[in-house]
């Protein structure tokens, strides 16, 4: 592959690209200019790709519930023929890399349109001030972020002395150099032969073959860490390493300020930048890497040892695969599955080709370009969020949106889960027989509060006056079978999967970027999820499981009371942050009875909510909340932050109506003449330090906040 060069102002006639839905899946095609004429773009397709939408101006909203309806006509438009509104799931930069990487070396031609965009992507998302990357949209350049997407830029055809390179590699040699690279950058540079494997803490496939009541069983993990050590166990013991060419020769040269042959690769295993490093390595940790490399210069005299523990680790590949239709649990594994596949079973393959065919499930045209989604989308999670808000706002009721909640219905009823894994004890997989996911069936794995909130969403559906019964009580009471097993010790809920491994686990975290990997844990969002499923099927069911979810409800109401912050907030553990966890806490507190007049916990989170309003109405919190455990105000308000704050106030039945109402008004100063909002700052977060975007938050709970304020305020 030789590189050319790629004039950055040259995107691809982004009239040509169409958005296909198919039983729950996304993705985008560039068609033939004969094609596009004839088949004409969509309301959804102009709406991502930055086009003019054809929507009318609206009469401008005098009231909340006027408002709430305004955004609904204009986001009703961009839902599709399947019920769910597709949408972006962005934000990290560590993620395109990978897959960019992965052609490279398989050979794998890119479809119609992919490079090209992906370049416009990188080039939009430099970031302004130094021309580097960093690990979210958002972030400060990084060594992670700078190298990695400079080397997709390489391998897609920019070549070396074009300008946006020159910049990025000019930060990247300011930071020191890839040499700095976290592990995760590390063993990708490795895979393409631009970094030696021996600058790489040991990853040994070894741990599969440990007896699974050991508490460092790979098993115990949470299932995304479990997911991506998995492949990058199988890669690191065969040592895979692409075939040398020119562009990988050149690369060796660009991404280090010494020559590469002069690189002392064994000292390189701990060196991490200081942009890059948030979750330093423990004594603990070093101890046992240490142990590790002098167990690999012997591995060769238990070859036979090495090759089973391969073997092993290959297995969980493919139990994964075949669990996920080929879309595994997320994209970083994903694309290291692919790797692994090529090398295992070879180009031609059933399973390679597969890989192959199921990534354009995880990429996303914007108008910035073509990005890689953190998962293959979240389709379902709008989709039951956003259908709720509707309800409660009583559009759902108005003639003219019945279409769209009988849309919606019928996608939750098609998305929720009718099997369980195969292998599951071997897979170390949970049930997910009548689960709901996060983005759709396909992807198979169980999420605690997305089954909640899609078990609410049907609820809700299913009492208004038009429709009928699509989901039935067999399987609303498969979902309450999945959900009461998910409770922990401590009666929260976490994510995935009930907690497994012992807190001490984090001890060994070896990712150098992320926060709290190792295991799960319990989270008041997905509690409070938990809390309301329950308490909704129990007032349609009351007699089915009744004494275990009354319990179980109480359990979780005393977890979320025990995890609340002295200032009385709660920390956000998936979007940002006191604002959205607080908001999800007062909803629990408040299904239960406890308000502000009459418990104090609740009391002090809304003093601490009004004491973070902003002289325009509104909140604003930056991403860097999360980051440091503390907020941190972001430079303007955010019409996200503001509805979910106005949720929380209005949940705990907060008295303050003035404050309340100057929120509304934010939100409301805020819509466009056709009822849309403006795209605003990041919204979500994972493992503290990665934030990711969900730009469907903008019209859900803006509606939902509009709609609750005028069923409280404006309809007495």
């Amino acid at each position: 592959m030789v590189a050319h060069s790629i004039d950055p102002h040259q995107p691809t006639d982004r009239t040509r690209w169409r958005l296909r839905v198919n039983d729950g899946r996304q993705t985008w095609h560039y068609i033939s200019k004969e094609e596009s004429i004839a088949n004409p773009q969509t309301d959804i397709e102009k709406h991502w790709l930055g086009l003019s939408v054809d929507a009318p101006e609206l009469p401008k909203a005098t009231t909340s519930l006027e408002s709430a309806r305004n955004g609904f006509e204009y986001f009703k438009r961009v839902q599709n023929e399947e019920g769910f509104w597709s949408g972006e799931y962005g934000g990290p930069m560590f993620l395109l890399p990978g897959l960019v990487i992965t052609y490279y070396i398989t050979q794998t031609p890119f479809p119609p349109g992919w490079k090209q965009e992906m370049i416009q992507y990188l080039f939009n998302r430099a970031n302004k001030d130094d021309g580097g990357w960093g690990i979210h949209i958002e972030g400060a350049s990084t060594v992670f972020g700078t190298a990695l997407n400079y080397v997709a830029m390489r391998i897609l055809g920019v070549d070396a002395e074009h300008p946006v390179a020159v910049r990025a590699r000019a930060t990247l040699h300011k930071l020191g150099g890839a040499t700095g690279a976290p592990s995760w950058g590390k063993f990708w540079l490795a895979t393409l032969n631009v970094y030696d494997w021996e600058g790489m803490n040991p990853v040994p496939p070894e741990l599969w073959l440990l007896p699974h009541f050991l508490p460092v069983h790979p098993g115990r993990y949470w299932c995304h860490t479990r997911a991506v050590y998995i492949p990058m166990s199988y890669l690191y013991g065969r040592r895979a390493t692409a075939a040398m060419t020119p562009l990988i020769k050149a690369l060796r040269q660009e991404l280090y300020t010494q020559p590469y042959e002069s690189i002392p690769w064994y000292a390189q295993r701990n060196n991490i930048c200081k942009a890059d490093l948030y979750y330093p390595h423990t004594r603990l940790l070093d101890f046992l890497n240490g142990g590790l490399v002098v167990a690999e210069k012997l591995h060769h005299v238990s070859a036979a040892v090495r090759n089973r523990a391969i073997k092993a680790a290959y297995r969980q590949i493919k139990m994964e695969d075949e669990n996920t239709h080929y879309l595994d649990i997320g994209p970083v594994n994903k694309m290291m599955h692919q790797l692994s596949t090529w090398y295992e079973e070879g180009p031609d393959s059933e399973a390679f080709r597969r890989h192959v065919e199921a990534n354009i499930d995880f990429m996303w045209m914007s108008s910035e370009g073509m990005m890689m989604n953190g998962t293959n989308g979240s389709q379902l999670w709008d989709a039951a969020l956003t259908i709720q808000g509707v309800i409660e706002c009583g559009l759902a009721e108005e003639k003219q949106n019945h279409a769209s909640m009988l849309k919606g219905l019928e996608f939750l009823d098609h998305c929720q889960i009718k099997a369980n894994p195969r292998h599951r004890a071997e897979a170390h997989r949970d049930p997910t027989l009548g689960a709901w996911p996060f983005s759709n069936r396909w992807q198979g794995y169980t999420v605690s509060d997305c089954t909640s909130e899609g078990l609410k969403a049907v609820l809700l559906l299913q009492k208004l006056s038009y429709t009928k019964e699509r989901v039935s009580t067999k399987r609303l009471e498969q979902a309450i079978d999945i959900i009461l097993p998910m409770q922990n010790a401590s009666g929260g809920f976490a994510s995935y999967e009930s907690v497994r491994g012992p807190a001490w686990l984090e001890w060994i975290n070896p990712a150098e970027v992320f926060g709290n990997i190792m295991i799960e844990y319990c989270y008041p969002e997905c509690s409070t999820a938990c809390v309301l499923g329950l308490t909704y099927f129990r007032e349609q069911r009351p007699d089915y499981r009744r004494d275990e979810i009354d319990a179980t409800i109480d359990r979780a109401v005393k977890f979320i009371m025990s995890v609340q912050e002295p200032d009385g907030s709660w920390y956000g553990s998936w979007a940002i942050c006191y604002t959205y966890a607080t908001m999800f806490a007062l909803e629990s507190l408040s299904s239960v009875g406890l308000t502000y007049d009459n418990c104090p916990a609740v009391k002090k989170a809304c003093e601490f909510l009004l004491s973070k309003q902003m002289a325009d109405g509104g909140w604003g919190e930056s991403y860097k909340s999360c980051e440091t455990h503390t907020w941190v105000n972001h430079e303007k308000s955010q019409v996200v932050n503001t509805a979910w704050s106005l949720m929380a106030l209005m949940a705990a039945k907060c008295p303050n109506q003035a404050a309340i109402k100057r929120g509304v008004q934010l939100i409301m100063s805020r819509q466009q003449a056709n009822g849309s909002w403006k795209q605003e700052a990041i919204e979500g977060v994972f493992n503290h330090n990665c934030m990711i975007s969900y730009p469907n938050y903008k019209y859900t709970f803006t509606i939902w906040a509009l709609g609750r304020y005028a069923r409280l305020y404006e309809r007495q």
